[in-house]
């Protein structure tokens, strides 16, 4: 649930003496321009998601911060539930999920303005934004829909495991001329990413998930599945070398038997 939160005009900027002409100008806007979040409420303790939720932003938050190799070279913020303020006199979005490029979070994260994600102050809209659908009243294919182009996302994208808002589980959206157009994949190509369905278990919890993935469809892993397969590779190379030892000890065995000194 979004806070019900309006910038008002008297905490917007002063422009009255900016120059927005100029040949030279760099397009800084220096810090006392900025609107003023001092008495803005930027979090609330209003629970909003249910378990399924839960989970789903987590599995697509965290294998990314555990991949870096998947994004290389590139700062990112992925975050869940995180209010996004794009516009003074307009009440912020909390995507389930989002994902901003080419970003990153200040060292002093517990400055106010550092706790959230102000758009004046990153520089730029997220570059992906994931609504999960837990009922018809979220509006993800309506007023969201909207907001998030007008806000600039280049892609959109609605899971809707219950399928409360039809059959399909799965939309994706891109960012076209300002309006948001259907797309025939969930491949990111800007982003050098996608996203897949995908029927697994998840911390005990057997469903079928969105999951991010490469350009073949292979979901990238977690944390957990990361240390898994090195468990996997550790264990097969030990009983691979038990077997190559055993082996080595049957023919020296053999050897002696015949009389030959295995050692010599």
């Amino acid at each position: 649930m979004s806070p019900e939160v309006v910038i008002e005009a008297d905490v917007s900027p002063d422009i009255s003496e900016l120059a927005i002409e100029d040949d030279d100008l760099e397009g800084v806007i220096d810090a006392d321009l900025l609107p003023d979040i001092s008495e803005l409420a930027i979090e609330d303790d209003v629970p909003v998601d249910n378990l399924i939720s839960e989970k789903q932003q987590r599995l697509l938050t965290e294998p990314l911060y555990s991949n870096p190799s998947v994004l290389p070279e590139r700062s990112f913020l992925l975050a869940a539930n995180v209010g996004v303020f794009y516009a003074v006199r307009q009440p912020p979005l909390v995507p389930d999920v989002f994902l901003s490029l080419d970003v990153e979070v200040p060292q002093d994260w517990r400055e106010k303005k550092n706790r959230t994600y102000f758009v004046w102050e990153f520089g730029k809209p997220p570059d992906v934004v994931i609504e999960i659908v837990s009922n018809k009243e979220g509006n993800e294919l309506g007023s969201k829909l909207n907001n998030y182009a007008r806000m600039g996302v280049a892609y959109y994208l609605v899971f809707d495991p219950l399928q409360r808002l039809g059959d399909m589980l799965l939309r994706s959206f891109e960012l076209r001329a300002g309006r948001y157009e259907a797309m025939s994949t969930s491949w990111l190509e800007a982003i050098g990413v996608g996203l897949t369905l995908w029927d697994g278990t998840f911390e005990g919890k057997a469903d079928r998930w969105l999951r991010w993935c490469n350009a073949e469809g292979v979901v990238i892993p977690t944390g957990a599945e990361n240390a898994e397969q090195e468990r996997q590779r550790a264990e097969q190379e030990r009983q691979r070398a038990e077997r190559a030892e055993a082996k080595a000890a049957q023919l020296a065995e053999q050897l002696r038997a015949m009389g030959i000194d295995p050692d010599a």
